[in-house]
């Protein structure tokens, strides 16, 4: 039988009980009915209001800790995907972190050249325990960068899976999910490293890493 206790409780990282992540979530949650709506307004209160950033530091586990992602409102999916995990614990609702790898067909030029790959590794997206059964919601892209690359933004509605799109407005190919790893209870931060360091190559992470540490800002000019 599944243990539910560890997807309630604060870790290190998902640090459900900290007063600013207590706040976000009642706040988000508001005067929702029950935890499907709750779920839902924590839904799009971290997709729209937390910026996606691909740019932002990885290699720590305080670079996921939702406090910190609240803090500093941007991040890439797997900080977005901690902070969504922490309001969800915070509101009572059962939550973990869900991993794949996937194969994004539209990433810009300038991506594709930081990252040497059209492969993101440990993409992250949250599952919430709902009606008796896991749900998978991806809160990575917010609104206004959706509309930038002609993508229909993620909806969530508590009941059915939200994963990325296979194609665009467009129909062009958009996201091919290649490979899941699992579903955890606290962001696995060495695993996460390790795996960019085996697809995108040692050095590479080396590089990222070292610019972080001395202040550089990674995005592209």
């Amino acid at each position: 039988m599944e243990n539910f206790e560890h997807y309630l409780e604060a870790t290190e990282i998902i640090d459900c009980t900290h007063p600013e992540v207590r706040a976000f979530a009642e706040e988000a949650a508001g005067d929702a009915r029950d935890e499907i709506e709750k779920a839902v307004r924590l839904y799009y209160a971290v997709r729209d209001g937390i910026w996606y950033d691909p740019y932002t530091p990885f290699f720590l586990p305080e670079h996921y800790r939702a406090s910190n992602v609240l803090r500093r409102g941007r991040g890439f999916c797997i900080p977005k995907a901690s902070l969504l995990c922490a309001a969800g614990r915070a509101c009572g609702i059962p939550t973990r972190a869900g991993f794949a790898d996937v194969r994004n067909h539209l990433a810009t030029p300038r991506l594709l050249d930081s990252l040497g790959s059209d492969i993101f590794v440990f993409h992250a997206f949250t599952e919430f325990f709902l009606q008796g059964k896991w749900v998978k919601a991806t809160p990575a892209f917010n609104r206004e960068l959706c509309a930038r690359h002609g993508v229909e933004p993620l909806d969530f509605n508590g009941r059915e899976d939200s994963i990325f799109q296979p194609y665009d407005s467009a129909e062009r190919k958009f996201m091919e999910y290649i490979r899941f790893h699992g579903s955890f209870a606290d962001i696995p931060v060495s695993r996460i490293v390790s795996a960019f360091q085996q697809t995108y190559g040692v050095e590479r992470v080396r590089e990222w890493i070292e610019s972080f540490q001395r202040g550089l800002d990674l995005r592209p000019r």
